[in-house]
This record gives structure tokens, C-alpha cells and sequence, in this order.
């Protein structure tokens, strides 16, 4: 009814509507202690009507309140949440003009300015898509040419940490334990044998032979060392006469050159945001009581630099060593057949162990899924020491309480679309919330949250919501 008017005359209204109210309760107050004098005395008429005045101001400022939270505050939240989800996470989401229809021009005129920046960036969408399919064709053709080549390539760079790898090199280390970007080398090969080699390379100067050993004993074979310009950066050749190296065709390329040289804290809480490996995982369970049930499939993804690092991921079902209820096989679709001879809880666990070893751990409702993983875990001596994050608190920290935190409801408020033929499968279910999460990292950083211990001091005020939807 007064959408009509400008926000200054209806903030003009609202204050004239709070002086009215206040005369309405005090002339009240006033009338009904004048009547308890009359009868009661003119001590009881003055409690009386201090009494009114307390109630019917309070009433009063409830109801305000209500109309300034309900009218004003809201969609002002509303309006910020949807300024800074296109302005930082590219979301192209609309402002909902209606809800803040009190605001005066404020909505509309925030609309304008997410159009004309939609309009803006998708110009530049443009200009660096086409940039992006060079590079990717340039990619394409170098990973080609080095797939041809009978030797697996690592680059290792500041703090024995993995720069790069080939196609070939993941191959031999799938061998050992899932490659992982930015993961030390002796994760993977034993650290005396290196060790004792990369002294030898610095001393000379030049390429080094030696007997490579895996870090589990199970391995070994010939590889050589050899120096870059800088005495910190390395490459590890393995030539296919001496170990097996056959490629992984769905493994592209995969390196950061700025792991060469950039020195990051080994405190991970410490870091930037943008310095920080995430493992994001899901499971599926024969049921809902993590003390009793058992997982059925594990699904989970890296990201790093805010990018899903493809290839990096586990998609493995699990073998629960008993029936699965068929009301979950109505949820995720797994049934016996489908885990007979895979994996067990334990093995899976352990691989995922290793996988998300330095990294911190990312889920969507991660109390569940880590309830799991620990009971495993503790039966096996295996610790998480890694913090972990809640996409369900980061939605709380960004979006308020009140809205729905559901993983459907954050796709659908950045824009991230889950096919339905993978919802409710770990995989699918873990990348979706790493697109979320990729999403939510920059809009974090805009609200002033840089590192991740200052993110995870935002996330424990909120922790209250975890309880209740456990």
C-alpha cells in the first residue's frame, strides 16, 4: 500500500507511527492509573499505570521491530547477499525487487547496477573464454606429446611438494596412493632414498640415478633426478623400461608453477584461502545412525585455488559386509549386487585417509559423514587431525540463519546445478558441494574473512545448527 512513497517519507512514518504509539500508551497508561486513584488511592493509580505504560511500551517497540526486521532488515540482507553472491562468486541471481518493494529505490536501483555488471561480465566471460580455449587446446596438445614420450614427469618444487604431473607420473603413483597437487613426494617415495639422491644433485649440479622405493616398501624402481636453475625446484623422470607408467587417459596435465617457488605455512588455519588444498567428500550409508550403519560408497574431489582439480577425486563404491536396507537403495540407489567385491569400510577409509592427508576436509552435514570416518578410524589407529568445514555453517555465516541450508537450497542460491541422475550418489553429492564451496570462498574473503582460522571462528557461532539437524 505505500510502496509508492519514497524511503525517506516512509522512514518519516515509521517514526511518526513509533511517537503516536507512545502517546496512545501513555495517554492509556495515564487514564487507567487516574481511574485505579479514584478507587484505590493515588499510590496504587501510579503503579498501575507505570505498570501499562512498561507492557505497552515494550509491546510497542516489539511491533516495530517486527515491521523494521520483517520490512527493512531482511531484505536488506537479502539485497547485500545477492550484490556480493554476483559480485564475487558470479552467481547471476536476481534481486527480488518485491521483498524489498519498502526499500524505495534501493532495489531497483540495485538491479541496474547487477544488470549492467552481468552485462560487463560476460563481456569479459567472453574475452577470457575464448583465452581459455587456447590454453586448453595448448594443454591438450602439450599433454599429447608428453603421453607419447615412454617417461612419467614429476616437477617437484619448494618443500618437496608436487608442482606437476603428467598422465604417465599418475599412473605410477595411483600405484602407491591417489596423486594429489601440492602432496609431498615422500608421501609417495621413501625419504631416505630421495633424500640421499637430491643431496647428490645439489652437490653436482647434475642428473642423478637412483633406485626409487615406494613409501609402503611395496615398489621400486629406476628413476633419475634432475636440477632446475633453482636448487629447490627438481624433476623425477621415470623411463618405461623401468616401471610401469602406462597413463591414465582421464587424467590430464595437471600442475601450479607457483608451488616452485611461494613458501606457505604448514599451519593450515593460518593460510590464505586461496593457499588452502580442500578434500570435499560425501558418503552413502545402509542407514542414518553412524554408530551402528555402515558406508556403502565414498565420493570426493580436491580443490585448490578455488578450482575442482579434475582427475583428483575417489568415486568408490564399498562393500558393507551386510544387506542394505532396501529404503536406503530407494535413496542412493546402490544395492548388493552392485558392492559385492568391492572394497571394504576399512580399505576405503585408509584410502581416503591418505587422499585428504595436509588438506582440510570438506562435507555438507560433516558431523554424519565424519562420525564414520572416525569410528574406522579409530578401530585402525588412524587420526584427522585436519580441521574440517561445514558448507552448512559457511551457508549460515554468508546467509544468515534463517535461510534454508539445505545442499539443494545452496545450488540453487549459486546457481550450481546438481543432474538429477547423480544426486544422492557420493560423487555427485561431493562435487556439487565443492562447486559451492568454490563459490562461497571469495564471497568470504569479501566479507574480510581471509584466513581459514578466522573463517572457522565465524562457523562456531553457528554451530547450534548442526546439533538440530543431527
Amino acid at each position: 500500500m505505500f510502496s509508492h512513497l519514497s524511503l525517506r517519507l516512509r522512514m518519516f512514518l515509521l517514526f511518526a507511527l513509533m511517537a503516536l504509539g507512545g502517546l496512545v500508551v501513555m495517554g492509556l497508561a495515564l487514564m487507567t492509573g487516574y481511574r485505579s486513584a479514584l478507587t484505590d488511592g493515588t499510590a496504587n493509580g501510579f503503579v498501575l499505570a507505570g505498570i501499562v505504560a512498561a507492557f505497552g511500551f515494550l509491546g510497542l517497540a516489539a511491533g516495530v521491530w517486527l515491521l523494521f526486521d520483517e520490512n527493512v532488515a531482511k531484505p536488506i540482507m537479502a539485497l547485500s547477499t545477492t550484490l556480493r553472491a554476483r559480485a564475487h562468486a558470479g552467481v547471476a541471481a536476481t534481486v527480488d525487487t518485491h521483498a524489498a518493494r519498502y526499500l524505495g529505490d534501493l532495489a531497483p536501483a540495485a538491479e541496474a547496477i547487477s544488470i549492467q555488471l552481468d552485462s560487463t561480465s560476460k563481456d569479459v566471460a567472453d574475452q577470457i573464454a575464448e583465452a581459455t580455449a587456447a590454453l586448453a587446446t595448448d594443454r591438450a596438445q602439450l599433454t599429447a606429446l608428453l603421453t607419447e614420450i615412454p617417461v612419467a614427469i614429476l616437477l617437484i618444487g619448494s618443500g618437496h611438494r608436487i608442482a606437476l604431473y603428467d598422465g604417465q607420473a599418475a599412473g605410477t603413483l595411483a600405484q602407491i596412493a591417489p596423486p594429489r597437487l601440492d602432496a609431498s613426494i615422500f608421501d609417495y617415495l621413501d625419504r631416505k632414498t630421495l633424500l640421499a639422491a637430491h643431496t647428490q644433485l645439489v652437490k653436482t649440479g647434475k642428473e642423478t640415478h637412483f633406485e626409487a622405493h615406494s613409501a609402503d616398501g611395496l615398489l621400486s624402481f629406476e628413476a633419475r633426478l634432475k636440477p632446475l636453475e633453482d636448487a629447490k625446484s627438481y624433476l623425477i623422470l621415470i623411463d618405461e623400461a623401468h616401471a610401469d607408467i602406462a597413463p591414465e587417459d582421464t587424467r590430464p596435465l595437471t600442475f601450479d608453477f607457483e608451488l616452485l617457488s611461494n613458501s606457505v605455512p604448514s599451519d593450515l588455519t593460518s593460510r590464505a584461502l586461496d593457499q588452502i588444498p580442500f578434500v570435499v567428500f560425501d558418503c552413502e550409508t545402509t542407514g542414518l545412525l553412524p554408530h551402528k550403519d555402515e558406508l556403502v560408497q565414498i565420493g570426493a574431489v580436491r580443490v585448490y585455488r578455488n578450482q575442482i582439480l579434475r582427475g583428483e577425486e575417489i568415486d568408490s563404491l564399498i562393500d558393507p559386509g551386510r544387506p542394505i536396507p532396501a529404503a536406503s537403495t530407494r535413496v542412493h540407489h546402490i544395492t548388493d549386487t552392485m558392492v559385492r567385491g568391492a572394497p571394504s569400510p576399512k580399505t576405503a577409509v585408509t584410502s581416503f585417509h591418505h587422499f585428504a592427508r595436509d588438506a582440510v576436509i570438506v562435507a555438507h552435514n560433516a558431523p554424519f559423514d565424519m562420525a564414520f570416518m572416525r569410528r574406522h578410524g579409530n578401530e585402525m589407529n588412524i587420526s584427522w587431525p585436519q580441521p574440517i568445514l561445514d558448507t552448512v555453517l559457511l551457508s549460515a555465516v554468508l546467509f544468515g540463519i534463517t535461510e534454508q541450508h539445505t545442499l539443494d537450497a545452496l545450488c540453487e542460491r549459486l546457481g550450481v546445478t546438481i543432474p538429477p541422475e547423480v544426486r544422492h550418489t557420493a560423487k555427485g553429492d561431493a562435487i556439487a558441494t565443492a562447486e559451492v564451496l568454490c563459490k562461497m570462498l571469495p564471497m568470504l574473503a569479501a566479507r574480510g574473512y581471509q584466513t581459514l582460522a578466522q573463517v572457522l571462528e565465524q562457523t562456531r557461532k553457528h554451530s547450534r545448527l548442526l546439533d538440530d539437524l543431527n
